[in-house]
């Protein structure tokens, strides 16, 4: 991390909370599947005199002048992003992963027109329809579910039969809470049956697709892969909509001027910088060990006695439920594992009968301990930790016992980007 010389004589409250953040950071565990670490070199570029320039428009088509380096950071970005993800097309421009959709939205649809989702207590997300949104207010949005929560089998013949009776628009596969491989031919030969577009959010496993870890949507003839850029890809928090070239003018539009104004030029530098580190043959290694990591983990919390939706893991995560395996639900599991430095997120499991803010079970995540270099058997006792703490959940003595023990592993592995 720089040294921050400036910003500690200019604002000490800021400098402060900044330091203590980055200790929180090296002493604790970070289990939120989400998250990760960026290098140096991301963390560098999103500091720049980029962030001193307005570049509304796109490169070789700007609103204003003096855009040589702007034009030349967004191609490489443009270009390496195709090259990962073997896209047509590629928009880098969206603020983040939200923004990226809503203007995919209203590119590609009109006011009224119906989209299938999958539902959120199911894994997927609230930009997918969810009634709690905005977007939810404009567009028809039907959802679908997992046709055995047992193994995370969707029902697919289901989905085709209701893209025949509501004849959407768009057919959307992607997720924030599922832990297994999607059936993406069987979407596309749907979306065909029903003359749909097909989308895919592939937000939280970008960076396994990357890699070719994962499947590409791309490969089985989507139109539209949407992704946020941090996450398993690493790179700063922004958002990237890639798509078949017959589609690429409506989307720029949407994207600017129709949604949102100037690009974000130094995160588009810091895109960049991570699209060729993902890129290197060394991170498809770290894309197999989060997975590898993801299925020791969910190995090891089934063999402590915790009940994971869909018994087990294809991909980066794990969704436990907690009220089954321990009596405990998502919250005070979040808020005990809190006091042992170990953080992750509570999550609502299929069709909960608990409240979000309340629910049954919680989600964790490989991908940011795996950056930090930690191995297959150190994400046992991870798990080991984990359902440690959901059994002592309010007991205070024991988890600052094991706060301890989880201060003094996560020390061993050096945090990414700040030269400790």
């Amino acid at each position: 991390m720089p040294k921050l010389n400036a910003l500690k004589s200019e604002d000490s409250e800021i400098y402060a909370a900044v330091i203590g953040e980055a200790t929180r950071q090296a002493e604790g565990m970070e289990l939120i599947c989400s998250e990760n670490y960026i290098s140096e070199a991301v963390l560098e570029s999103m500091g720049t005199v980029f962030n001193n320039k307005y570049s509304e428009g796109y490169p070789g088509r700007r609103y204003y002048g003096g855009q040589q380096y702007t034009d030349e950071i967004e191609n490489i970005a443009i270009d390496r992003a195709k090259k990962l993800f073997r896209a047509e097309h590629a928009n880098v421009q969206p603020h983040a992963g939200a923004p990226a959709n809503i203007a995919t939205y209203f590119a590609l649809m009109e006011p009224g027109d119906t989209i299938l989702g999958m539902d959120l207590s199911h894994g997927g997300h609230l930009t997918h329809g969810h009634p709690v949104t905005y977007i939810a207010k404009i567009f028809n949005f039907i959802r679908y579910k997992m046709k055995n929560v047992e193994t995370g089998e969707i029902d697919y013949d289901a989905l085709e039969e209701l893209a025949k009776k509501e004849k959407p628009k768009v057919i959307m596969v992607g997720f924030s809470a599922y832990p297994r491989e999607l059936d993406y031919k069987r979407v596309r030969e749907i979306a065909d049956r029903v003359d749909a577009i097909a989308i895919a959010d592939m937000a939280h496993i970008a960076g396994l697709i990357g890699a070719d870890v994962l499947k590409n949507p791309f490969d089985f003839g989507f139109d539209v892969f949407l992704t946020t850029t941090h996450k398993t890809l690493r790179g700063p928090r922004g958002g990237m909509i890639m798509c078949k070239e017959e589609y690429a003018k409506k989307i720029d539009r949407s994207v600017f001027p129709g949604f949102q104004g100037g690009p974000i030029m130094q995160m588009i530098a810091a895109k960049a910088v991570a699209f060729k580190e993902a890129l290197k043959p060394e991170f498809k290694v770290y894309a197999e060990n989060v997975i590898v990591n993801s299925k020791a983990m969910a190995e090891e919390l089934m063999e402590q006695g915790g009940k994971l939706i869909t018994n087990g893991t294809d991909n980066h995560l794990c969704m436990m439920d907690t009220v089954t395996s321990f009596n405990a639900t998502g919250k005070e599991v979040e808020q005990a594992l809190d006091k042992m430095n170990i953080t992750l997120n509570k999550n609502v499991i299929a069709d909960d009968p608990r409240k979000p803010m309340d629910p049954s079970g919680v989600r964790i995540g490989s991908p940011a301990m795996t950056t930090r270099g930690v191995n297959e058997q150190g994400f046992r006792q991870i798990a080991q930790w984990i359902v440690e703490g959901a059994k002592n959940h309010s007991n205070e003595s024991r988890l600052h016992e094991l706060q301890k023990d989880v201060r003094e592993f996560c020390l061993k592995y050096p945090l990414p980007g700040t030269n400790e």
